[in-house]
Formats: structure tokens, C-alpha cells, sequence
């Protein structure tokens, strides 16, 4: 996807600050104005509150005092918390702060020329396929006390968490609007990766050494590819989200990993924790305090029996107060939920472990009753205009494939032409009676499913076997080998229309399906499902799976059918794999085919496998399949020395002379 710019609500910085410094203004936002309507759309203010510029709370502010890190950040009275959390992620790699917050030297006050502040700033999101720039006053609330009512760095003089949390809140819609979100959306929306969800088996990783291990290996592997990561402690039900366990952790809230290490210990630790390597998190509590009081917090025997010299050798380093450490066993043991956000290669000068990326927007969307059907783009005239057939309709008996396929031959062009539109018009009519009824009478849910039309693009989940497969469909392929790819499902974001009293979002999924090898338009039968996702009403769904060589069929849907909305599917790999949209229900045929006997029928065949190739005490040979039909042909990969070869192949061919043989060799 391109990292083109694209303006918020068609504000331009440059042009805006310009014009502010010819008339020697400060810059007044009016699509953001520093009223109650930008701070809640169900409470009303704090007595008391204040909109102040910053220079109005102290002598000489700063986007950034002594540089950006993870201690500018302290989370005000507003239950974002997982927007701070992903904040404070930001802040540890430049690279991705300096792409949310553009041109940071130029916006800096410069306390030498005074006349060139303007009191406008501008920050990026990125936002279903594109970076959007987002333009701010610098007026703040303030409350009673003269403090910054929300986000606010550790030094009084710095300002950059406060702004950009502005923009954040003025690209949402309102500051309430960023309560009680989910840190992997915030997480891609300042980093354009990927957020993957992780639900950790406590009880598994407790008792088996093994996927601690493993866990542990994931994580070092993702944070030294510059992965952000973050964890929390999912509340049981019926327990309040912020209630504090003894151990210091607070359930609901989000924690920030900074760091991830295997330490070897000295030998004064070795008596107290019985062993000479332990593995290591660091985290940060973005509320700005390290309420742990377990093993290796600051209080504890494990760090006071070691020397700050000795902790620094080791990398032990507590940067600020809301950062502690400990050891992976308790992590594993205190937190439920994880979210890794991977970041894309989007240049080629980036590392070859980096995600490669392919993306396509989508849309689900049922087609108005009155438009007509749009006819297939054949060249041949009668089966043009039909056009609705699919290959199920294709696929009959031997007996019925040659009647149809003689009596299509005689038909008229005029003839067929005439007789289509009068079933056309009566089969509209007969809809547009079934929705009157529909509207004053109601209609079952299965009746839905029978009067679903085919081109609409909004099937449902695959629990809706008949509309199912309505859904938009992308299609994918694995090379000669196996490769692990990531699948992500994002839906626009609705968070805006939570003033208006809706903004939720839509119970989202997809399927994979591993589909013929030569196929090249949409599926029309549900077939082999190589994998499957969870079913969630968040912003995005994500799937990392394993694949074979082939071809996939990504059928992204909404848990309902009949429920419109757009949406990004994006497809991640190590390897370059080309993702486009199949929209056509049969080939599309040239004008070299129309001079011949027209379609009249599809041929699936599945090559499973071939046995007793090689004579005994004889090398196995090298071996590949041959399937043809008609004018095509297809031909397997290369099997090196296999006497048995496994092929599971499938492919599909759309006939004109479907009494002609396949033949399939083996050499």
C-alpha cells in the first residue's frame, strides 16, 4: 500500500501556518474548537476546566524536552490507557515516531524567532490502506488545578504527548470517544503494521517448560525485528477492569514490553534463584508507576542483593518509574492477553525478516432490487445475456449436458434475447412483491437466505451455507513451498459515530479456502477449508497460519448476512504474493473461443497421489503429473525421487465438448 498523504477533513499545515504568520494570528482550529463538544458526548466538563495555549502554563514550552522516550508519558483522567500504552511503545523506535509526528524540528518553538509560531501542529495516522495528516490548535484542557486534564509528559515544558493526543482525539471524533479502546488498534494506526491478538494458556505455559520457552523465543525473536508489544490481565467476569491484584498488576489496564532479555547471574544469585540463566521482560505501566512487588521489582530481595553495577552488566536498567521488571515464569502466570504489533517492509532497503505486504480494499454491499443483471463478458450472445448461471448450474448429468448442449446450438439470438427479458421482468416483479411482504409481513431467516441475490457482496459467516459464498473473494498463491503468511481483516473505523449514538463495531471473520490451481474466477462451491478465523467485534482480525503451495481463496465476511460495510484485507509473507479480488462468476473468454461450440459444462479432477513408480532396488525417479482437457493443460510441480508421490492437486475445467476424455500421465 502507498504511503501517500492524505489530508484530514481537507486541512493543509503548510498552507494553514502561512496563512496564520501573514496575519500574525495564532491558528484557531473550526473543525475542532476548544469547547465541550471536543471532550464528551455524555458527561458534561469538570467544573472549572480551561482551554490554554502552552506558553499560557509555562514561560518556555517544548514539543520535546531532552529527546522522546517512554517517561514523557502519563495518562491523565481519561480511560485510554491502551492508547498510552501503544504511545509509550512509539516512543522507543525513532523511525516510527518521526512518521507520526512529521517534520518534528520545523514544528519545535524556537524561542529565537518567536514570530514564527503560529500555534499550529500536524500529526499522521494511518488509516485503513493510508496515512492520514491530522492538523491541531495547540489549545489544551486544562482543569481546576492549572494541570493538563489528560495526557501529559513528566516535565511541565514538554508538550508532543498532549498534542498528538489531540489529533488522535479530534481524528475519533471527540477525547471520550478514545475510552475503553483496544491498544492493537492504536498500535496500527501509528505504525501501519499489523496487530496480531495472543491469548495466553496460563495453565499450559505454567506447567510445560517447553511453550515457555517457545513463548519466550516468539516474543525475543518479534521485539529484536523492532515488533511492539503489549500485555494485559483480562478481568473475570463480574470483576471491576481496574481492581489491583497483591502483586501490584492491574487487571484491564495495558502494559508496554520495552524489553526482553536471557540473563547468565552472578554467583550471589545463585543461592536465591537456583539457577544461572532466568529469562527477563521489562515493562512499563504507562500511568507512570511500577506497582509490582514481586520478584526483581525494586523493593525485592533478587534486586537488592545485586549491585547497580552488576544489574547494568546485565541490562537490568530501570529507566523511569513506571518501568520494572520480571521474570517470564510470573508473566506467564499474572497476564491473559497479548497483542504483537509487526511492522511491514515498505522499502528495499529494509531487512529480509520483515513482512512483505499486499492489500486490497473491499466492500460488503447488497445489490438494489431494480438493478439489472449485468451480463457475463462473453462474446457469443445468449449466454451473455443470461449471465446468472454458475457452475453448479453447469454441472448436470451426462444426458442433461447433451440436450442443453444441442439445443443451445439451434437457439436464435433474437429468439433467446426476447425470451430472457420476459423472464427477467417477471422474476423482478416476483422480488419486488416478495420485499413489499417482506416489509409488512417479515421474512424468516432462511426465507433471507433463498431471496439473497446473487450479486449482492454481503453472504454472511460460513454458518450460511447458501449465502456464504456472496461474500467478496481474493485470491492468493503459495509457491513450490510451504511458507507461513499472516492474514488480516481490518473494517472501517466507526469509533467517530459514537456521538451520534452508534459507532460500534461489526462481528468480523474470513475463511481460507484451497481451491483449484488453474482457478481464476469466483468459488461457487464450498470446497477444502485450509484454515479459519476467530469471529470478533474489533477493528481488525488477524490469522498467521502455515500454508502449502497452491492457491487460496480468502472469503472475508461479516458474522451476519445482509450487513453492509467496507473493509482492508491485507496478506503478509517473507516472500512476494500477489492478492487480487475475484469478481467474475466464469472465465472470461476470447474472441478466439466464441468461434467455437459454446460452454456448457465444469470438470473438477483431484490427483491424490500415484504408487509403485520405482521397481524394488532401483532409485526412485523424478516425477510430475500431466492432467489435460480439451485445449488446456496443466502440469505438477517436479516430485524429486519419489516412487509415491502425494500430489493432491486439483484443478477445474470449463468445457465445450464435454464428451471428449481427460487424460492424466504420470512421468
Amino acid at each position: 500500500m502507498s504511503d501517500r498523504v492524505y489530508l484530514f477533513q481537507h486541512q493543509n499545515y503548510h498552507a494553514l501556518k502561512r496563512a496564520c504568520l501573514r496575519r500574525a494570528a495564532l491558528f484557531q482550529d473550526p473543525l475542532f474548537l476548544a469547547s465541550a463538544q471536543s471532550l464528551f458526548y455524555k458527561r458534561a466538563p469538570p467544573p472549572g476546566l480551561t482551554w490554554k495555549r502552552p506558553r499560557e502554563l509555562c514561560r518556555d514550552p517544548r514539543l520535546f524536552v531532552d529527546g522522546i522516550s517512554t517517561r514523557d508519558l502519563h495518562q491523565g483522567s481519561l480511560g485510554n490507557c491502551w492508547m498510552v500504552a501503544a504511545i509509550s511503545c512509539l516512543a522507543t523506535e525513532p523511525s516510527l515516531w518521526k512518521k507520526v509526528i512529521p517534520d518534528h524540528m520545523e514544528q519545535e518553538w524556537n524561542p529565537k524567532h518567536p514570530y514564527l509560531y503560529a500555534g499550529i501542529f500536524h500529526f499522521r495516522f494511518w488509516r485503513m490502506g493510508q496515512w492520514m495528516d491530522v492538523v491541531v490548535d495547540d489549545r489544551l484542557p486544562v482543569s481546576e488545578d492549572g494541570t493538563l486534564l489528560f495526557c501529559r509528559s513528566a516535565s511541565p515544558r514538554e508538550f508532543w504527548s498532549a498534542l498528538l493526543e489531540k489529533a488522535y482525539a479530534k481524528l475519533n471524533g471527540c477525547y471520550e470517544a478514545l475510552e475503553g479502546g483496544n491498544t492493537a488498534e492504536a498500535l496500527v494506526d501509528f505504525t501501519g503494521g499489523v496487530s496480531e491478538l495472543l491469548s495466553l494458556d496460563q495453565e499450559a505455559l505454567s506447567q510445560h517448560a517447553e511453550q515457555r520457552r517457545a513463548l519466550f523465543q516468539m516474543l525475543a525473536k518479534a521485539h529484536s525485528r523492532k515488533a511492539l508489544i503489549t500485555c494485559s490481565i483480562r478481568p473475570a467476569e463480574g470483576e471491576l477492569v481496574e481492581s489491583v491484584l497483591d502483586c501490584g498488576l492491574v487487571k484491564g489496564h495495558a502494559y508496554s514490553v520495552t524489553e526482553i532479555r536471557k540473563i547468565r547471574l552472578g554467583e550471589t544469585l545463585l543461592g536465591i534463584c537456583g539457577t544461572s540463566r532466568i529469562y527477563m521482560v521489562c515493562m512499563r505501566n504507562p500511568w507512570g508507576m511500577a506497582n509490582w512487588t514481586g520478584a526483581w521489582s525494586q523493593g525485592s530481595l533478587q534486586w537488592q542483593r545485586t549491585e547497580r553495577s552488576e544489574r547494568e552488566k546485565m541490562g537490568l536498567v530501570v529507566r523511569d518509574v513506571g518501568e520494572f521488571w520480571m521474570e517470564f515464569g510470573d508473566f506467564c502466570h499474572y497476564f491473559t492477553d497479548m497483542v504483537v504489533c509487526r511492522l511491514v517492509k515498505r522499502s528495499l532497503l529494509w531487512t529480509r525478516h520483515r513482512w512483505r505486504e499486499e492489500c486490497l480494499l473491499g466492500e460488503w454491499t447488497h445489490a438494489p432490487i431494480d438493478t439489472p443483471l449485468k451480463g457475463c463478458d462473453w462474446s457469443y450472445p445468449a449466454p451473455a445475456s443470461r449471465g446468472g448461471r454458475k457452475e453448479e448450474h453447469l454441472d448436470k448429468g451426462q444426458q442433461d449436458q447433451r440436450r442443453a448442449y444441442g439445443e443451445k446450438q439451434k437457439k436464435k439470438e433474437k429468439g433467446e434475447e426476447q425470451a430472457w427479458q420476459v423472464r427477467e421482468g417477471k422474476r423482478l416483479q416476483k422480488k419486488r412483491e416478495k420485499v413489499h411482504s417482506r416489509e409488512e409481513e417479515g421474512v424468516a431467516e432462511d426465507e433471507w437466505e433463498r431471496e439473497m441475490d446473487r450479486r449482492s457482496r454481503c453472504g454472511g459467516c460460513s454458518n450460511f451455507r447458501e449465502t456464504f459464498l456472496h461474500n467478496p473473494q481474493f485470491m492468493f498463491e503459495v509457491g513450490k513451498e510451504e511458507n507461513e503468511v499472516l492474514i488480516c481483516l481490518q473494517q472501517e473505523d466507526r469509533r467517530i459515530k459514537r456521538k451520534e449514538g452508534s459507532g460500534e463495531n461489526l462481528p468480523i471473520g474470513f475463511e481460507v479456502l484451497k481451491v483449484e490451481v488453474n482457478r481464476t474466477c469466483r468459488v461457487q462451491r464450498f470446497g477444502e477449508q485450509a484454515a479459519s478465523s476467530v469471529y470478533m467485534d474489533s477493528r481488525s482480525v488477524a490469522l498467521r497460519v502455515t500454508l502449502g503451495p497452491g492457491r487460496y481463496t480468502v472469503v472475508p465476511t461479516t458474522f451476519q448476512p445482509g450487513v453492509n460495510g467496507r473493509f482492508l484485507l491485507r496478506l503478509f509473507s517473507h516472500t512476494d504474493m500477489k492478492l487480487r479480488e475475484l469478481k467474475e462468476d466464469l472465465p472470461v473468454l476470447s474472441l478466439w473461443w466464441c468461434c467455437g461450440p459454446q460452454l456448457c459444462a465444469v470438470t473438477t479432477v483431484h490427483l491424490h497421489r500415484a504408487s509403485m513408480l520405482s521397481q524394488s532396488k532401483q532409485p526412485a525417479p523424478d516425477v510430475y503429473a500431466v492432467i489435460r482437457c480439451e485445449e488446456e493443460t496443466i502440469r505438477t510441480r517436479v516430485f524429486k525421487k519419489d516412487g509415491s508421490p502425494e500430489f493432491n492437486t486439483k484443478v477445474i475445467f470449463y468445457r465445450r465438448r464435454p464428451y471428449t476424455k481427460i487424460s492424466i500421465t504420470v512421468r
